[in-house]
């Protein structure tokens, strides 16, 4: 992405006043050739850019003059940075030179340049099966802009049962999972997790949120993505595993597989979870030849019923 090169070479002679051609190549990981040619396209541009030769010699802005990005919008903010996010699908390099843009912006606008890089997660692993694309909500601009000022936000919230609520929230950043998109914020009950297409109202304050210390939306979110998880599969199934079919069930069974230690015998003891008895019982009747089910006692029974299913059905 050219143009992203050519702001962040313009703020870069901005912060040092005089940049050379391979100092530009190595900030932004590209060919001194490919930097030449960035730098006479922004004089060509009409940037007051000038080079000076010899020893010492390298680009200078004309007058010293100055590009200030502190009076961006929340939307150009999020223009320019969240290619630079995990949300982004722009390549690694594009990626690593805004990143090094923002450490070239004024003061005044580093903060929420940073925060509109981070504000976004997308999370590949679905809940269920979904074949929909992730479409923006309703109040899903205003709620990002909230995250990127660190403003509080009085947010209007329908429950799965439809009852409506208000309540003072500290927005900290945005996840779409699938189809489906979430605001993780704190509140004075904690932190909570707000689905977006339930919120009915959204009206934006000047009080500043209160951020947890080190918070990271992606660690954030793997412990909220963790605990549904748990609470979506509360049946835990112990089981004894040959080594050679542990790769298998981390395949099929993915952050439901627990591993434990090894026996006297090498096998292996594993936890798995599922929805209920039954449907677990049929997942592992499928895995018989590598796994041993120690508990509970549902699922052996299950298991023992499916068993003679198939023995009747098939003998």
């Amino acid at each position: 992405m050219r143009a992203d090169r050519l702001v962040a070479i313009l703020l870069l002679l901005q912060q040092r006043e005089q940049v050379t051609a391979s100092e530009v190549a190595l900030e932004l990981e590209v060919s001194e050739r490919t930097a030449r040619r960035d730098l006479d396209a922004l004089a060509m541009a009409g940037v007051p850019v000038y080079s000076t030769q010899g020893r010492g010699g390298g680009w200078r802005l004309l007058g010293g003059a100055r590009t200030d990005l502190s009076g961006l919008t929340a939307t150009e903010a999020r223009a320019l940075f969240l290619v630079a996010g995990p949300a982004s699908t722009a390549t690694p390099a594009v990626k690593s030179a805004l990143r090094k843009l923002v450490r070239a912006l004024p003061e005044t606008f580093r903060e929420q340049a940073q925060a509109a890089a981070t504000s976004v997660v997308v999370d590949q692993q679905l809940w269920g099966s979904s074949l929909l694309e992730p479409r923006p909500p309703r109040f899903l601009d205003e709620l990002q802009e909230a995250v990127i000022r660190g403003v509080q936000v009085r947010l209007g919230y329908a429950d799965r049962k439809g009852s409506e609520t208000e309540r003072t929230v500290h927005p900290l950043g945005i996840v779409a999972k699938g189809p489906t998109w979430y605001l993780v914020s704190t509140t004075e009950a904690g932190r909570r997790t707000f689905r977006i297409d339930r919120v009915s109202s959204v009206e934006l304050t000047d009080d500043p949120i209160q951020r947890p210390e080190g918070f990271d939306l992606a660690e954030s979110w793997r412990e909220i993505a963790d605990e549904v998880d748990r609470m979506r599969t509360p049946i835990e199934a112990q089981a004894m595993c040959a080594p050679d079919g542990l790769g298998l069930l981390r395949m099929m069974l993915g952050g439901r597989l627990e591993v434990g230690g090894s026996a006297p015998d090498g096998r292996i003891e594993i936890v798995i979870r599922g929805h209920n008895e039954y449907a677990l019982a049929g997942e592992l009747a499928g895995l018989i030849e590598w796994l041993e089910i120690t508990g509970p006692q549902g699922v052996r029974d299950h298991l023992a019923s499916i068993g003679s299913a198939l023995e009747r059905l098939y003998r």
